[in-house]
């Protein structure tokens, strides 16, 4: 039996414990065919064969992020300036400024999680009046995690807010002395007052909205993603909000396996969404490439326990209990698997308790549950789940806003947050991911590096070596481990004979580079179901390429996603300034990022202020 591709000449770690690495891969019809030395990998090959040499790189299976929100960021992607990577907040706001300047009204600014201020070198939050000055025309919405919002006088301008703030009863809009609304709008004690006024900006057509998506997904391949579990959102309607997903599957164009769960959309009335998705659809609807696996992880909004570790723990509502037990009562007798939100261990412990409930009637063996984020779970909280049959899929919020716990809660309660080294010794399923795209970055590598050496974005060191995984077993939670929670256990995950053909070529040795090394790792090649999706490079002429960034205006096309590279881009726009300011005319192409889009700019210099430290007035700086 001839392979369609053979890729040979690897350092293949194929997370199969009977044979851990080896030197190439055969592949027919999606799947490997053939797993195991070069010599005998070379009598797959006929006449169409494609052979591509690995020339000894680190390949590992594809990464499968285990939560995050693909689809609803996908739609917005091509509208979002990302600060992750970004090591400056002066470069922040200097690529603020340049895309408010290159954003055409409606349109918004808008810089929609991925980031902590603990990235930067100055180590603190832009100023409202630092966003003013840098964008005081276009409005902005900068989303800092899920704790507070921060918008432009522009911003409060086209939502009325300068006039008629609006009261919020899960959410406060800050006012001056005056009355008058700073900018800042505060999650207490839920993100609804960030969630509301997000929606409100302009969106994309649905045209556009295809083009975001499959860059979105392209970015992702990038990072070596070839699945991901889709956690829902809020927003995010079924089936209207899954059009433009569902056209790309249809077309073949999707580069990215996504499993996905609905999420209850309006308080008080969740269990309606269900008993009406529970009879028009079924988890398993779909393909390999993208299908329906259950509900959550919204089930009740009364049972949302935001991470805002800015504010107190917030105390869940005694409606909680009889309203979530009447929606896991249909699912589990639907047999429809579901997640749900949960940080804190005393909200756990209520949950459990309805789960419990409801498994003296309809057990829930047999259809994976999902407990998320879980922080600070209990060892008790762990015991319950393993005996109910349930998982916990964990994300590297913390790297984010470890500094927020540990100033509230302490250094000793953040050291086993979460207990990720005992839920893997109890032998619960353990999966992570990102939760991607509003509070944490969808960048694995920054997820990896917290799990292997408990440090945050800022440096911080959170977890002693008992809570610490070891390179091989964080990749694990990304490969083999986080299949369980979609329920395809044996079908990828692993580089295994019969498995999905997806994999990822590496740009450098995960097993052996610096710690910190690890969060600028990214794919040199990636493959799904044995295509290539993503090639730079030696392997750029593999690359299958993608259509051009639209809108033109879009950050994307400009600033490209995870700023690696950001000290370059910045530099380069700052030389623009500097010729600008002195009276030269200057147009020259210039690379953006890691996309590598060219493209010709002139920018004027900023007068009369030093708001980036690039020295004030009319004056050219040295580099």
């Amino acid at each position: 039996m001839h392979a369609d591709t053979l890729l040979f000449n690897g350092r293949i770690h194929t997370m199969d414990h009977a044979q851990p690495t080896v030197e190439a891969v055969a592949i027919r019809n999606g799947r490997f065919l053939y797993v195991g030395n070069e010599q005998e990998a070379m009598s797959y090959v006929g006449p169409q064969t494609r052979k591509i040499d690995l020339q000894k790189k680190t390949v590992i299976p594809g990464l499968n992020d285990s939560h995050t929100h693909l689809i609803r960021g996908g739609l917005s992607y091509n509208m979002e300036l990302r600060w992750e990577g970004v090591s400056s907040l002066g470069d922040a706001l200097e690529m603020l400024r340049i895309q408010a300047e290159n954003t055409p009204a409606p349109q918004w600014v808008r810089v929609i999680g991925g980031w902590s201020e603990f990235q930067f070198k100055e180590r603190r939050m832009p100023t409202l009046a630092e966003i003013n000055q840098a964008a005081p025309h276009t409005p902005v919405i900068i989303l800092h995690l899920y704790g507070r919002a921060l918008l432009n006088q522009a911003a409060l301008r086209a939502l009325g807010y300068d006039k008629n703030p609006p009261t919020y009863d899960r959410g406060v809009v800050e006012r001056d002395s005056q009355g008058n609304p700073t900018g800042m709008l505060i999650a207490d004690p839920s993100a609804l007052v960030l969630y509301a006024t997000i929606s409100q900006a302009p969106k994309l057509p649905l045209e556009d909205q295809k083009n975001s998506t499959r860059h979105f997904m392209r970015e992702l391949n990038r990072l070596g993603i070839t699945s991901v579990i889709d956690a829902g959102g809020g927003g995010q309607n079924y089936p209207e909000d899954y059009q433009i997903i569902q056209e790309l599957a249809d077309e073949g164009k999707l580069t990215v396996r996504i499993a996905y769960n609905l999420f209850a959309q309006v308080a008080g009335k969740e269990y309606d969404d269900y008993a009406r998705w529970v009879d028009m659809t079924r988890p398993g609807h779909g393909d390999d490439m993208l299908r329906l696996i259950g509900a959550g992880e919204n089930l009740v909004w009364s049972a949302a326990d935001f991470e805002n570790f800015l504010k107190p723990r917030p105390d869940l509502s005694d409606e909680m209990a009889p309203n979530l037990e009447k929606i896991i009562r249909l699912l589990a007798e639907r047999r429809w698997p579901f997640r749900i939100h949960a940080t804190y261990d005393e909200s756990i412990q209520q949950f459990l308790n309805v789960f419990e409930s409801v498994n003296k009637d309809v057990p829930l063996h047999g259809m994976p549950w999902i407990i998320d984020h879980a922080e600070t779970i209990s060892e008790a909280s762990m015991e319950r789940i393993r005996a109910l049959g349930g998982g916990v899929a964990i994300q590297h919020r913390m790297a984010f806003q470890g500094e927020y716990f540990v100033d509230r809660y302490g250094k000793e309660a953040a050291q086993h947050t979460p207990p990720i080294r005992k839920m893997l010794q109890m032998g619960l399923p353990v999966g992570a991911g990102t939760d991607a795209t509003r509070v944490a970055s969808y960048n694995p590598w920054v997820c990896l590096y917290w799990l292997t050496t408990g440090r945050t974005l800022g440096g911080l060191s959170l977890y002693g070596d008992d809570n610490l995984l070891s390179r091989d077993e964080a990749l694990r939670l990304w490969t083999v481990d986080s299949s369980w929670f979609s329920s395809e256990s044996g079908r990828k995950g692993a580089i295994q004979n019969g498995q999905h053909a997806d994999l990822v070529v590496l740009s450098a040795d995960y097993f052996s580079i610096p710690d910190e090394d690890i969060k600028n790792l990214e794919a040199e090649m990636t493959l799904v179901g044995g295509n290539v999706v993503y090639g730079k490079g030696s392997f750029s002429d593999l690359d299958p390429g993608i259509p051009p960034v639209s809108p033109g205006w879009s950050p994307v096309g400009r600033y490209g996603g995870h700023q690696r590279f950001n000290a370059a881009i910045t530099h380069s726009n700052r030389v623009e300034q500097a010729l600008s300011c002195c009276g030269h005319s200057h147009s020259h192409g210039h690379s953006h990022g890691h996309h590598g889009h060219h493209h010709g700019h002139n920018h004027q210099a900023p007068t009369g202020f030093d708001l980036w430290g690039l020295g004030a007035g009319c004056a050219c700086w040295a580099f």
